[in-house]
């Protein structure tokens, strides 16, 4: 069976990659895995270029292995695109209540119309003998007032879904899955490795 490797060390990424990948005819691996603790600079502009920078760097140290890397954030327009692709380490931190916290008093004075938001995820794919692939998904919603559910992780908690009328910290595993940007871009990549198959 052919192996995947999937350029997270994200608990949280981890389970929605197994959850959704489960059942294709490769034997997907996380880097801890096969002893693999690379941590490569996301110095990329766009999530596009984020993603492939960090499947490049995996894809270099396990070579003879299918490669995919994953990179995503969330950007709200009303204050310029912040956080963006540098979601995972706003502020200068890697701790996600001190992101939604900084995240909540920046909005604090913005109306209902200002709140708006999405979640963006690109997944890189480079193939064994380097042909590469990117597939994105977006979602829309908006940002909370105050953090609500422990579900999920990362901004889950102050990314309210209109189309599930909660936040994704209190929606379902599943129901995330369903609607959320790394669950479309995981579909789309479910896709492209079943046509490699």
């Amino acid at each position: 069976m052919r192996r995947l490797l999937f350029a997270t060390n994200n608990p949280g990424k981890q389970r929605e990659i197994r959850r959704i990948l489960d059942g294709l005819p490769f034997e997907v691996v996380f880097p801890a895995d096969i002893g693999l603790a690379l941590d490569p600079e996301e110095s990329g502009r766009t999530f596009e270029e984020n993603a492939f920078l960090k499947a490049e760097a995996f894809a270099s140290a396990a070579p003879g292995l299918m490669v995919a890397a994953e990179d995503s954030g969330l950007v709200v327009p009303a204050l310029g695109g912040e956080p963006g692709v540098h979601s995972a380490r706003y502020g200068g931190t890697r701790d996600n209540e001190a992101h939604n916290a900084m995240l909540v008093e920046k909005m604090k004075g913005l109306g209902e119309g200002e709140r708006n938001a999405y979640y963006e995820a690109v997944v890189a794919l480079i193939s064994e003998t380097g042909e590469r692939l990117a597939v994105s998904g977006r979602v829309h919603g908006e940002i909370a007032r105050e953090p609500k559910g422990s579900g999920g992780f990362g901004y889950d908690p102050i990314f309210f879904s209109r189309e599930l009328g909660c936040t994704f910290g209190e929606a379902p595993a599943e129901e995330k899955d369903r609607l959320s940007h790394r669950g479309k871009a995981l579909r789309a990549l479910r896709r492209a490795l079943e046509a490699l198959a």
